[in-house]
């Protein structure tokens, strides 16, 4: 057996709704399963989000405040009023900047951008920039990304006579700025048809409305802030990302390129991967360690030699980001195996002085990722009294809610169900984590503190091929709200199975069906190596591509968990070393120790401790409790029955074979009836014979050994059939026929013999065939199972 890292769920689909899709969009099933899954369960649904590319945005004038929000800025842009466009220093808020500005410069307006430094003034509007730009002329403020929890430096705007309007799609609070104008899809009594742009997608609406046209020019960077904010990517968030990515493979933004070829990407393979995991983390770096300007600058600029010094800028503070990152990871997973143990934390809330405030959101999703908890990370500002966090969630836990619970000792906190950021009084951090962790004492149970897996179809290998996977394309690009897709091989066979990389911490397989056969490659699961049996039935989730070299091509999956439901044989027979043993099983079930024979005690004990399990009756061996367990065989048992009660109807794990015996009696000669037969006319015509003068030369004469004359002398003692005396051997007169297997010396040869020939020197595949006779898998392990998958 080998359990699975999380919970297998597989989403189960309507066949009708599936078989009708594919057949009205020529489909396969696999893709219109899919749809289903996805709520796309019309054609008309399924054909809009298979096309998108092809669909039309909404009316910008359909957000709440959108034409008072453009009436002032044209007025201000009529007047050359000096404009402010505020914005925020993750990738979003860049973009978001960037839009908005670039919509303002082509309309000639006299603005300018200021984006706060997170670590001086911290997340959003504050007083101290709402003053300055006062005293430098400012009569509008536009926000991005931004401002929907700015209560306060909404009231100072007002009193400073500055125009606040606000562009954001954070969670709105109970109670709203006062601002001029508030542009946010989630607004109550908005009527905007989609309510989850990010906010780039706020600040392209505005860009769209001032422009009295769709701004495809900005598409690009709509689709950068779009993707790396995490926002569902379904309906014009889709269109979006679609539509930005087409842009950005034929851009001609000097940034833009710059960051693309220091990232060593082509153009024509842009895709949602390369902004999330190369331009995003890069725009982010920015402002997670400094000042975000220089990524709004890279966006910016016309001039190709800036832009490369920028996005060498950029990419070297990217560096330093990934080196604390790594070391704040690390001192904060001390914190918790240290102090907060998550056995008794289903909420993780650590922080310390010192840790980059800019970087602690990464540590938090680092820490959701080892230890599946909602996590707050902090840094500590002893000389403020101040913590400044992030936070991250898992499914059943509404962080923006359960942190609403808290609000009286979080004076400045916004943000999502699954993420938020906060600043709060040191003295307040244990209150949050009692409460937090109270409530989710309340809300979630173990098994939601067990990762999820949901998997979208479940496919045999021979379903697998290129034109399928092809297909499946038409589903991108990927992300929130629109995973990619994940599939279940279950219980295929391998084919290969070996580790690969320098380190050899990858795993390479191949599984097979019916004669077809799918390549597997999970990166960092070469630990895994050791775990699985290559006999075993293995089923695997992943996500499926095409790999080409040497431009062939041929479908793989990516694993992303791998598990045996039914127990494993690993035959370790014949290893010489047995000291390695400890270290050749891994310890993250119960391990059973069993020896059979006192004798060879003095062997192993010194190498397997006290953990060593003497068992030598049928009694103890049906008594041991060996479910889920480990279980080693050391030595050769004395019989079958006692590994038959060892074992019937029970479920173990795996079962380790080494099987150490002293002296094997399967390669000395097993006498026939035929050599019994020709002993005893030898005898009958010899009479008296002495053993221990002549029998070496009688084994010599018949290429026997001396052993094979002493057995069959002693059978035939134990038989009564002759008489020994002082090494002579000679036939008793008027004995009754008996058989053979008569004579317990006979017996316990051909016992010993069966044994060894069935448990020590069979193949892999009897020896397994022949525990599973035994091995029962009980109800218990197929309900285990069950929740698996």
């Amino acid at each position: 057996m080998l359990k699975p890292k999380s919970r297998w769920i597989v989403n189960e689909s309507d066949t009708i709704k599936i078989e009708s899709l594919a057949k009205d969009l020529n489909i396969t099933p696999l893709t219109a399963s899919l749809l289903v899954n996805r709520g796309l369960d019309t054609v008309e649904d399924a054909r809009y989000f298979l096309f998108a590319q092809k669909g039309e945005f909404h009316d910008p004038f359909l957000l709440k405040d959108m034409d008072k929000a453009v009436e002032r800025i044209n007025k201000a842009v009529e007047i050359q009023e000096p404009i402010w466009v505020f914005g925020d220093y993750d990738a979003d808020g860049v973009s978001s900047t960037t839009v908005m500005m670039k919509a303002l410069d082509e309309l000639g307006a006299n603005a300018d951008y200021y984006i706060p430094n997170r670590f001086t003034e911290g997340y959003g509007p504050n007083e101290k920039a709402f003053r300055a730009a006062a005293d430098n002329g400012i009569g509008l403020i536009i926000t991005v990304d931004t401002g929907i929890s700015a209560l306060h430096e909404a009231n100072v705007a007002r009193d400073l006579g500055i125009d606040l309007i606000i562009t954001d799609h954070h969670e709105p609070g109970p109670v709203l700025p006062d601002a001029f104008a508030i542009i946010h899809p989630k607004l109550e009594d908005s009527e905007y048809p989609f309510k989850d742009l990010a906010g780039v997608g706020v600040a392209f609406k505005v860009a769209h409305a001032l422009l009295g046209r769709l701004p495809e020019h900005l598409l690009e960077f709509a689709a950068i802030g779009t993707i790396a904010d995490l926002v569902p990517l379904l309906g014009e968030n889709r269109l979006i990302a679609i539509k930005g990515i087409e842009k950005l493979k034929s851009s001609d933004t000097p940034g833009l390129n710059a960051l693309l070829k220091l990232a060593k990407t082509e153009r024509s393979k842009v895709d949602e991967e390369t902004i999330g995991f190369m331009i995003g983390p890069r725009v982010n770096a920015a402002g997670r360690l400094g000042s975000a300007d220089p990524a709004v600058q890279l966006m910016m600029t016309p001039d190709p030699e800036e832009a490369k010094m920028l996005a060498e800028e950029i990419d070297s503070i990217n560096k330093e980001r990934q080196s604390i990152v790594a070391q704040i990871a690390e001192e904060a997973i001390a914190e918790v195996e240290q102090r907060y143990p998550i056995a008794d934390n289903p909420v993780l809330v650590v922080g310390k002085e010192g840790w980059n405030a800019g970087v602690i959101g990464i540590v938090a999703s680092k820490l959701v990722e080892k230890y599946y908890r909602p996590t707050i990370v902090l840094s500590f500002d002893e000389e403020k009294g101040l913590a400044k966090g992030s936070a991250r969630s898992i499914a059943g836990f509404d962080l923006f809610k359960n942190l609403s619970t808290c609000r009286e000792i979080l004076p400045h906190f916004g943000g999502h169900p699954m993420a938020a950021g906060m600043t709060l009084e040191l003295k307040d951090v244990d209150e949050l984590r009692s409460r937090l962790n109270a409530l989710a004492k309340e809300q979630l149970n173990q098994e939601d503190l067990i990762p999820v897996s949901h998997i979208d179809a479940r496919i045999d290998v021979k379903q697998i091929s290129i034109e399928t996977i092809n297909e499946l394309g038409l589903l991108s690009p990927y992300g929130v709200s629109n995973p990619k897709p994940k599939v279940l091989i279950d219980g295929a066979n391998i084919s290969t199975l070996k580790k690969i990389g320098a380190d050899q911490s990858h795993l390479k397989l191949a599984l097979e069906e019916d004669g077809t056969v799918i390549d597997g490659i999970g990166f960092g699961f070469g630990y895994l190596h050791e775990h699985i049996s290559p006999s075993s039935k293995l089923s695997v989730i992943g996500e499926l591509s095409i790999n080409e070299w040497n431009n062939i091509k041929k479908p793989q999956i990516f694993l992303r968990d791998l598990a045996v439901k039914s127990w494993q044989l690993f035959d370790f027979r014949g290893l010489k070393r047995i000291e390695k043993l400890p270290e050749m099983i891994p310890g993250d079930q119960p391990i059973q120790w069993i020896l059979f024979n006192a004798e060879s005690e003095n062997k192993f004990s010194p190498i397997i401790g006290d953990s060593l399990q003497l068992v030598t009756t049928e009694e103890q061996a049906e008594q041991m409790e060996l479910n889920d367990s480990f279980v080693v065989l050391l030595d050769l048992p004395p019989s079958k029955d006692i590994l038959k009660k060892l074992l019937a109807d029970k479920n173990p794990g795996r079962i380790y074979a080494h099987f150490y015996k002293e002296n094997s009696d399967f390669f000395t000669t097993m006498p026939t009836r035929e050599h019994f037969k020709w002993f005893y006319a030898f005898l009958a015509k010899k009479g008296a014979f002495d053993l221990k003068r002549y029998g070496n030369e009688l084994a010599k004469y018949r290429g026997w050994t001396k052993e094979t004359i002493e057995f069959m002398s002693k059978v035939f003692f134990e038989l009564d059939f002759v008489k020994i005396n002082n090494g002579f051997i000679s036939l008793e007169e008027n004995v009754p026929k008996r058989d053979l297997s008569e004579s317990k010396t006979y017996q316990h040869k051909v016992q010993a013999f069966t044994l060894e020939n069935e448990l020590l020197y069979s193949s892999y595949e009897q020896l397994k065939t022949w525990f599973d006779q035994f091995i029962q898998e009980s109800v218990k392990n197929e309900e285990a199972i069950i929740q698996w998958i």
